[in-house]
């Protein structure tokens, strides 16, 4: 049974429409993920869902009862008060209960000369109590601070005010409330992009083991795999539905812009001969009929188009000056603020062609360590040492916003290398989709998204063998991310990089430096390695937020994962098949009675037909019978389809 139905969904800005008559369902317990470039309309989609914002026209039906909560990008503010008052106030109806306790207990303690009255408002108390005990349970304390702790939080935290917070802990503490509330769907906008490892991990296993519904807007491709079943995605022909997770859509996608291209390619060929026959002969008297045949079959012939392609961005590190063995040497490193010591003598050491991921809960001087090492911030104490020829090159979380506002893409870039001519400098801002007049939009009028891709070309404007980035795919879309990825493993230089993005991450590190305690733990391989080695000798990350199996799998082959893959595949299709074909049968069904009933209406409605008895009977006798066989068939189908849509067989 579906939770909400979408009919014919339309939203414009101007002339620029997101959404263009739109139409899909979601199930009860559908895992959904949104993907498309940004700016498509993913973040509109969910902001329409959760009745934030109206569409042009068409419908949106939710099942009566159905309960939908929506985290966006970002919280200005949330209501006053400490951070476990605020999470409790998430849910709905407990003002209402301890109101209806408290006027009650002030009637039953009024004086009454009806004592059966006074019986009859405590057994009301008592049920009212029983309802708030129930929901204490479901909704209470004691559920709110483990979820607050599993997303990072501290005991301590729990009385603060949430005035007290940064943005991105004001995030997660809007996620803890959401999650508290447990609302039949979960609409989550980019819901990782303030989370640490540890609170990701955490996070990944909370909602995978949540029987509820989600619909999700994720830049991290591993998160995405593991977390849906569906897809929905932003395509230039509009919105598009897929089974399966991101890897099954991409496939899929493939395969559906190969097989047109070779139909388009087909018929162009095909086209070609029938125009160079009508050319040959179309001045023969006796090949008149044939050359008018083919001229009429062109004009009613309907062209097939090729799926057009989106631009992404597409770039390539330049080659890179080779520097020594040992680019970076960190040696009795210390670092405080105040009273809060960052690091205590830390040592370690860089090599050439390291990819080093730093990880660690927020807090611990992840971005602190980056900034060090860029100069950025001065050292208490010790030294961080470049090797000979190391150039060093720093992207950085704030960069973006430290970007000159008042000038336009090409002077931000152009500043750079002022040697350099500018059609070098516009050629390297088209491989960030910033073409023609693009490069004269001001810094300031970019959204986010377009500033990062501003601060990329900054990079490779500036040749390095040593890349810092900060938190780089955080402003960036699916495929944007993916296509750094791709750049950064053909990069000849060291990266020292802090992501959350676990796909980022493990496509990428060749070591592990996992920040706590003042030091580093040093582990050579990619996040997925770490995890499982701390899953195997039953450590934590971070000493309170225990690393579960299902957060930190075995690895797995590809062979196996394609061999499991292929059985959960057919495992599915055993499912779907009796599913599918009874509901084709009672289509074909219901079609073929709803084809006689259109025959047969019209013939009743002849004046004439009732004057002829032997005519009039048996038309009305089978109107009456194909009319109750179709009454007895669609509720059959309705069912049918709903166990479809259950199984995840149902198209978007």
């Amino acid at each position: 049974m579906s939770l909400a139905t979408i009919s014919n969904l339309s939203l414009s800005f101007g002339a620029r429409a997101l959404l263009d008559e739109a139409c899909f369902a979601i199930g009860a317990h559908d895992r959904i993920g949104l993907v498309g470039p940004n700016g498509t309309g993913k973040s509109t989609l969910l902001k329409i869902l959760a009745g934030s914002l109206a569409p042009d026209s068409g419908s949106l039906t939710f099942r009566k009862g159905v309960r939908a909560g929506y985290l966006p990008q970002d919280i200005l503010e949330l209501p006053p008060g400490t951070l476990i008052d605020t999470v409790l106030a998430s849910v709905p109806n407990r003002s209402r209960l301890e109101t209806k306790v408290a006027e009650l207990e002030a009637a039953v303690a009024q004086p009454m000369e009806d004592e059966e009255d006074r019986l009859d408002l405590a057994a009301q108390l008592a049920d009212v109590h029983m309802e708030l005990a129930d929901f204490e349970d479901r909704y209470g304390r004691h559920r709110a601070e483990r979820i607050l702790q599993g997303l990072g939080f501290k005991e301590k935290d729990f009385a603060r005010s949430v005035g007290e917070f940064s943005g991105g802990w004001k995030m997660r503490a809007a996620l803890a409330g959401l999650l508290l509330t447990n609302p039949d769907l979960l609409l989550l906008d980019e819901p990782t992009n303030h989370l640490d490892v540890p609170s990701l991990l955490w996070f990944d296993d909370f909602l995978k083991r949540s029987a509820k519904a989600v619909m999700l807007v994720s830049h991290d491709r591993d998160f995405l795999n593991r977390q849906i079943d569906r897809v929905l995605s932003f395509e230039v022909e509009g919105l598009r539905g897929y089974s399966g997770n991101y890897d099954e859509y991409k496939r899929q996608r493939a395969a559906e812009e190969e097989e047109l291209e070779a139909r388009s390619k087909r018929q162009a060929e095909e086209r070609a001969e029938i125009e160079s026959f009508i050319q040959r002969f179309r001045a023969k008297a006796t090949k008149a009929r044939q050359v008018q045949s083919r001229i009429k079959l062109l004009e009613k012939q309907e062209i097939v188009q090729a799926l057009e392609r989106r631009q992404t961005i597409r770039f390539r590190f330049p080659e890179v000056e080779r520097p020594g063995r040992e680019v970076l040497r960190f040696e009795g490193v210390t670092k405080s603020f105040g009273n809060n010591s960052i690091y205590r003598g830390l040592t370690q050491t860089v090599l050439r062609s390291d990819r080093v991921a730093i990880i660690g809960a927020n807090g611990t001087g992840k971005t602190t360590l980056l900034r060090l090492t860029a100069g950025e911030l001065p050292l208490d104490d010790g030294a961080i040492t470049p090797g000979h020829q190391v150039r060093v090159a720093y992207f950085a979380q704030h960069h973006t916003d430290l970007l000159d506002r008042s000038r336009t893409v090409l002077e931000e870039v152009w500043s750079l290398v002022p040697q350099m001519t500018q059609s070098y400098v516009r050629s390297v801002l088209g491989a960030f989709l910033f073409s023609g007049d693009d490069v004269d939009k001001r810094i300031g009028v970019l959204s986010g998204g377009e500033r990062a891709r501003v601060a990329l070309a900054r990079l490779l404007v500036l040749p390095s063998n040593l890349l810092l980035m900060d938190e780089p795919t955080n402003h960036l879309d699916l495929d944007s991310s993916e296509k750094l990825v791709e750049a950064l493993k053909g990069y000849g230089g060291t990266l020292l990089f802090v992501s959350h993005n676990r796909s980022f991450v493990n496509q990428l590190a060749t070591r592990v430096w996992d920040v706590r305690d003042g030091a580093v733990v040093d582990w050579p391989g990619n996040l997925d390695d770490y995890l499982y080695h701390l899953a195997q000798t039953g450590q934590s990350m971070d000493g309170s937020t225990p690393v579960e199996s299902a957060a930190a799998p075995k690895r797995e082959s590809e062979k196996d994962r394609r061999r499991r893959e292929a059985v959960e595949r057919e495992a599915l299709l055993v499912k779907l098949r009796p599913v599918r074909a009874e509901v084709e049968a009672l289509e074909k069904q219901i079609a073929e009675l709803e084809a006689q009933q259109a025959e047969i209406e019209p013939q009743l409605a002849d004046p004439t037909v009732y004057q002829d008895f032997a005519r009039a009977k048996p038309l009305t006798v089978a109107y009456q019978v194909n009319k109750d066989t179709l009454e007895e068939l669609y509720p059959k189908w309705e069912a049918a389809q709903a166990r479809l849509e259950e199984l995840g067989g149902a198209k978007a």
